[in-house]
């Protein structure tokens, strides 16, 4: 009888189902039972980060498979009939150029284990060739499997720049539409894109084939003088003529003893019929809903500037602003801050990948707004270190550029006034997890204000003369949602080293911004009276208990009216953390006045008979 096996992919933690005892690269006997019938089959276990191959093997056995499927970061070949060189060298080289992976010879491509040639069992002189036949030389790791039939795992790690094989043949791999990978050429846009994406290579710096200089527009260029007036660009620009300020913001190159657009100069102030003719992916979109109707849908060729301005006026006619009263000042707060939108849209404009098709695109909607632009994030950059990494874009010039006219932060830290513009209001953080590989998408939540919340912020920065730290900000709004917390779990919510957020929290509770519940570890840091206002002050004293006398009566009054209470039904009562809602039940039961049963998460307590 002829007998297929299926991948069996389980969890390490999982594998007592198989009865078996199961250690890292040996054998282990195991017995499943079928229709009360004892079959015993011997079992190889592949344990590996990730994935737990699992190959069963009896008389009726006869295929054996390797437990998971190709993708993106993994590869089958066969190599029955010897896998040749130049697809080894083409595999690897896909590899280096997207972002590392590794290939397995002596599989096919299901998934079945049919053994490596035996010329590939030397896998030093392997390296060796492989490293000779890769320019910049790549080196990979290789390592034999011994799974019933030997098979070659060569690791391949992520290139910091393009590669390709020694006779000039560069690859990259991509998903097909029914979802396999496959490894194709790499084109000379494409190129250019991923040396963008590594800071190597500036595509905005670059002239404009068969551009000239008659594709600037004065109209633009006036624009652009106008708006170094209007948000306080440098002001020696204005005092150059018009060919001194385009060289001057390199806007413009010389080219064969005259005068060539730049990318970044037909993107700023580029004529529109010129710039949709010489850079097709320079499309800019517009989308506002109401529910399910359209409101706004357009797109549109137009240089930076003037989209800008036109995306701008329309997000003004749908932001709703309302008036809040502080002392004898009024504070405007928008659906959207002005400055934290202007700083996205920039932002879009200044990092899309201009060599890939697509648009700059804005959308409204009830939920909150959504910018997105072509090209993902940047080599070592992603949405977990925005706020801390060291600021560098895709296309340099572009945002030198548009820094010296005033429309992006100067100090590159765009990405704070991003997060502010949500923080001061009290609401959602901005969410970046929409973004790919291919694009980055910024979503700004809607929500009401706090104004308890928002005049706190104001009186403090009144106070001080400055802005309040955008990660004071982040711990104040991290406070706010979970009420109580101790500082590894502010730590955590905000994956931030603990060292770093303690300095921060000490500085607040000094501040009178915060106030501290309790010693040692266990320590609770919840917001001062000030995050609450006069109107909510219930809210204030029910977070902080007055004294752990009255937290204990409500706890008991709690037990009185359940009969019985578990840890979880104090965290929602007294809106405190798991480590002090289980300190006040055990000093209840110490103090013999609750009685305990059970343990663990099954753990309740009554009141003591």
């Amino acid at each position: 009888m002829k007998i297929t096996v299926h991948p069996i992919s389980v969890p390490c933690k999982d594998l007592t189902i198989f009865s078996a005892t199961v250690r890292r690269g040996i054998h282990g006997n195991s017995t499943f039972k079928r229709k009360n019938t004892q079959i015993t089959h011997t079992c190889v276990f592949l344990l590996t980060k990730t994935r737990t191959c699992v190959i069963v093997r009896s008389k009726d056995v006869i295929t054996l498979t390797i437990g998971f499927r190709e993708d993106m970061m993994h590869e089958f070949k066969s190599d029955q009939k010897k896998l040749s060189d130049q697809e080894i060298i083409d595999a690897v080289v896909a590899f280096a150029n997207t972002d590392g992976g590794e290939l397995y010879l002596g599989v096919e491509d299901n998934g079945e284990i049919t053994g490596l040639h035996k010329e590939h069992f030397d896998i030093t002189r392997l390296a060796a060739f492989i490293a000779n036949k890769t320019v910049p030389p790549v080196p990979i790791r290789c390592e034999i499997l011994d799974l019933e039939k030997p098979i070659l795992k060569i690791s391949v790690p992520r290139r910091t720049s393009i590669t390709a094989s020694s006779a000039g043949k560069i690859q990259r791999r991509r998903l097909k539409a029914d979802g396999t990978p496959e490894n194709v050429p790499m084109y000379p846009y494409e190129i250019a894109g991923r040396l963008s994406d590594l800071s190597l290579f500036d595509y905005s710096a670059q002239p404009v084939p068969d551009g000239d200089y008659r594709d600037l527009d004065p109209v633009e260029r006036e624009r652009l003088r106008d708006i170094i007036r209007k948000y306080r660009g440098e002001p020696a620009l204005l005092e150059l003529d018009n060919e001194e300020l385009d060289k001057a913001l390199q806007m413009v190159v010389q080219v064969d003893k005259r005068l060539v657009p730049t990318y970044t100069g037909l993107l700023l102030i580029g004529k529109a019929e010129r710039l949709k003719a010489l850079m097709p992916t320079a499309e800019t979109a517009i989308q506002v809903l109401e529910g399910t109707d359209i409101r706004v849908n357009e797109s549109f060729f137009l240089s930076i500037l003037a989209a800008f301005e036109k995306i701008t006026e329309y997000v003004a006619a749908w932001n709703h602003e309302e008036e809040m009263e502080e002392g004898l000042f009024r504070i405007s707060v928008p659906d959207f801050d002005k400055r934290a939108f202007r700083e996205a849209l920039v932002n879009a404009f200044c990092h899309r990948d201009y060599s890939m098709l697509g648009r700059v695109r804005v959308e409204i909607n009830s939920e909150g707004m959504l910018i997105s632009n072509p090209g993902g994030f940047i080599e070592g950059i992603n949405a977990d270190n925005l706020l801390d990494a060291e600021p560098h874009g895709r296309n340099p010039v572009l945002a030198d550029a548009l820094k010296r006219i005033g429309l992006a932060e100067r100090t590159g830290r765009g990405i704070d006034r991003i997060y502010e513009g949500s923080l001061l209001y009290g609401r959602l953080l901005p969410d970046y997890s929409r973004s790919t590989s291919t694009s980055v998408c910024l979503f700004i939540p809607r929500g009401m204000p706090d104004r308890a919340f928002v005049r706190m912020i104001s009186e403090e920065q009144q106070r001080l003369g400055h802005p309040l730290p955008i990660y004071a900000l982040l711990v104040l709004n991290t406070l706010k949602q979970m009420h109580q917390a101790t500082l590894r779990e502010i730590s955590e919510a905000l994956k931030r080293d603990e060292s770093r957020i303690k300095i921060v929290v000490e500085t607040l509770v000094e501040s009178g911004l915060v106030e501290a519940i309790g010693n040692g570890r266990g320590r609770n840091y919840m917001l001062s009276p000030k995050a609450y206002g006069k109107e909510n002050t219930a809210a204030y004293i029910r977070q902080k208990g007055i004294d752990e006398l009255r937290y204990e009566e409500l706890v008991l009054e709690l037990a009185r009216k359940q009969k019985s209470i578990k840890r979880a039904d104090v965290i929602a009562l007294l809106h405190v953390s798991p480590a002090k809602a289980f300190r006040i039940l055990q000093r209840l039961v110490k103090n013999q006045k609750l009685s305990l049963y059970g343990k663990g998460a099954g753990a309740y307590y009554t009141l003591k008979v």
